[in-house]
């Protein structure tokens, strides 16, 4: 390590040789602006590290996030594939019916077939909740059912029904599908018919 020459002046005040007093006043000066650019580059260096392990950690989230919906969206397909056999694997029964009663050559023996196929048929949709709407004899409902033709009636009050030419079905309060149905229309000068209290 070089050592510094000094030497003292008549008031006593020490002299520090130009090369050195140059040095000593660089580290004097530079340290403080040394030392904020050091604290500085490691606050840098930190924040870059922790956005660094924040990025990462952002990462794993989007990927485990992406898996859950992938594997909810496999589940939900799975359960309705299950839900399609389940429901596929009740109508069996009813066609199966349907087949033996073709292979009768008789028309009684047909009828008897179709008549028990129909059967299990209704039962079928009954047990998954489908219920056929009343409508007949019913004031007419645009919510389930559709008038595809009205019929002059002195019989009737108008606006009720007073054929159904298909039925209307629904599950619970959910309708599958309207009614359709051919509404009275009252004759002029009719009575209507008394309603049953």
């Amino acid at each position: 390590m070089e050592t510094e020459l000094t030497a003292l002046d008549e008031s006593g005040i020490v002299l520090v040789e130009p090369a050195a007093g140059e040095a000593a006043r660089e580290g004097a000066t530079a340290d403080p602006a040394a030392k904020s650019a050091a604290e500085l580059a490691a606050e840098v260096a930190a924040a870059n590290a922790l956005a660094a392990e924040r990025y990462t950690e952002l990462q794993y989230a989007r990927a485990e996030n992406e898996n859950v919906r992938k594997r909810a969206a496999r589940n939900a397909e799975d359960r309705l594939a299950m839900a399609r056999r389940q429901l596929l694997a009740k109508f069996l029964p009813v066609l199966d019916n349907l087949q033996r009663a073709l292979a009768f050559g008789d028309s009684e023996n047909l009828r008897g077939g179709l008549n028990a196929t129909l059967k299990s048929f209704e039962t079928l949709l009954a047990s998954e909740g489908l219920v056929a709407v009343e409508t007949v004899g019913k004031p007419f409902d645009p919510h389930v059912a559709e008038a595809v033709s009205t019929q002059d009636s002195s019989e009737h009050d108008d606006d009720v029904v007073i054929a159904e030419l298909q039925p209307g079905y629904r599950i619970g309060e959910d309708l599958v599908r309207p009614a359709m149905v051919v509404v009275a229309r009252r004759v002029e000068g009719a009575e209507a018919t008394p309603k049953p209290e």
